[in-house]
């Protein structure tokens, strides 16, 4: 009896260990959202521009350091303050190098997630997916066969969740390098507009104003957005009208 029991216990403690991770990030966000709202705001840049900057111009690499542990633990345990981090790597650092600071934190902060979520429960619920049939199955198969097309666009489309773009893919078996490369191009538009937001607050801050996130939206931002996201379609479309797979 012992004997059948002890597997259990020791499939048990293995499910728990491989679950840990993913479980601490979920934990971390909800206690974060809830506590850490009020320090990761537009507001607590405002009030502290003057010292950032005196810190930044005096050390100015330990400022980056420490602004890139912080923009990855922000976007690695899904707290709140991203778009706030994104507009302080504008603020502290301009467009440019603020932008590659930005991007390259977000991407590390999403592979964090994508490697908890899919030690934990990818493998899983991957061959469960690959297992199953009828419309989930035509699902996966889908998305296996334009993976570099779903990847680019969920990460271009302004309305997918963050959080959600790093989960679905380790839920599906993406390859890590294809994760990490389709992450860091494809948030490269919406970072490169936020940043240049960011790099803008000065002005900002003396007129006593807030930026204008909604800045995204304007037409002459959002198109070229909408471009990008028509190439990426593109192949999907290519396969539709050559009578292949596709979603």
């Amino acid at each position: 009896m012992s004997d059948m029991t002890q597997p259990d216990a020791g499939q048990r403690k293995s499910a728990l260990m491989r679950n840990l991770p993913l479980a601490v990030i979920l934990a971390v966000a909800a206690v974060g959202a809830f506590t850490l709202r009020d320090y990761l705001s537009f507001e607590a840049l405002r009030d502290n521009r003057e010292m950032l900057i005196a810190f930044r111009d005096t050390y100015y690499w330990p400022t980056v350091t420490a602004f890139f542990a912080a923009y990855v633990t922000i976007v690695a345990f899904s707290l709140p303050g991203a778009t706030v981090a994104t507009l302080t790597g504008g603020f502290l650092f301009a467009t440019f190098p603020g932008t590659l600071y930005n991007v390259t934190a977000a991407t590390i902060g999403a592979t964090l997630i994508f490697l908890a979520a899919r030690w934990g429960l990818g493998e899983r619920l991957g061959a469960r997916l690959e297992d199953s049939r009828g419309t989930v199955k035509k699902i996966k198969v889908g998305i296996d066969e334009n993976q570099w097309s779903m990847l680019f666009l969920i990460r271009l489309v302004p309305a997918v969740p963050f959080f959600l773009a790093n989960l679905v893919p380790a839920f599906l078996e993406v390859p890590l390098r294809r994760f990490v490369i389709s992450t860091f191009f494809g948030i490269i538009p919406g970072g490169l507009v936020y940043t240049s937001v960011g790099a803008g607050l000065g002005e900002v801050f003396e007129r006593g104003e807030t930026p204008d996130l909604g800045v995204i939206f304007e037409p002459h931002i959002l198109l070229p957005i909408l471009g990008l996201c028509v190439l990426a379609v593109l192949p999907i479309a290519i396969k539709a009208v050559r009578g292949g797979k596709v979603l």
